[in-house]
């Protein structure tokens, strides 16, 4: 595989990373999230982004991804070695699940289903007649080098509580989760609060470590 290094590097120490990975989606807050945590720390990586949704890239691509049904692992495969085989080259994709402990990990990977039908007083509504709120996030990212290439995974969860909306209700069902320990939902964190603590974050740097050590 082709690699490049990274010439805005001011430090003493040249990181060699993956040429043009590309982190595919279509959700700018996901986007927004993925560029500040992994731009920050030591080791820095830039990311590129491409959605696949586009009207304006070629119509080869223009046919989005396949909605996956299966286990969050399942999902996040098919898509990655999907979407390199549209891109022809090195990416990333990420899928993300809220799992209720009384639901026995549902509603999983199909959360945004859930959230545009129910919205966030509808997920609360469904642990209404359970003791327990508890509940999971787990992000999922995959990356493959390229077509052919197998995608490799990384794991981030973060423990917390299913809660009443609180905080911009903008970031999909960031307001009705609070991180176990934490007195504030994801929405309602400074960036870089949720940043530190986040599944996202978690899988994000296992990610990271994954590119510097085959680059």
């Amino acid at each position: 595989m082709e690699k490049q290094k990274l010439s805005r590097w001011n430090s003493s120490v040249d990181f060699i990373l993956p040429l043009a990975v590309v982190f595919v989606t279509g959700n700018a807050n996901k986007l927004k999230e993925v560029k500040a945590i992994l731009s920050d720390g030591p080791k820095p990586i830039e990311i590129e982004s491409q959605s696949l949704d586009s009207k304006s890239i070629p119509s080869i691509w223009t046919t989005s991804l396949p909605e996956i049904q299966g286990t969050t692992r399942e999902v996040a495969i098919a898509k990655c070695r999907r979407a390199a085989e549209l891109l022809d080259g090195p990416c990333i994709t990420e899928d993300t699940a809220l799992c209720f402990q009384a639901l026995n990990g549902l509603p999983g990977p199909y959360i945004k289903y859930f959230l545009a039908e129910l919205g966030h007083a509808g997920l609360n509504a469904l642990l209404a007649g359970f003791p327990t709120k508890a509940a999971w996030a787990l992000c999922t990212f995959a990356y493959s080098a390229g077509p052919g290439s197998e995608p490799v995974l990384f794991e981030g969860r973060t423990d917390g509580t299913i809660v009443p909306a609180r905080g911009p209700g903008v970031f999909g069902w960031d307001a009705v989760f609070e991180p176990t320990g934490a007195e504030l939902t994801y929405a309602e964190m400074p960036p870089d609060q949720k940043n530190k603590l986040s599944h996202r974050y978690k899988a994000l740097e296992k990610l990271r470590a994954h590119l510097h050590s085959v680059a």
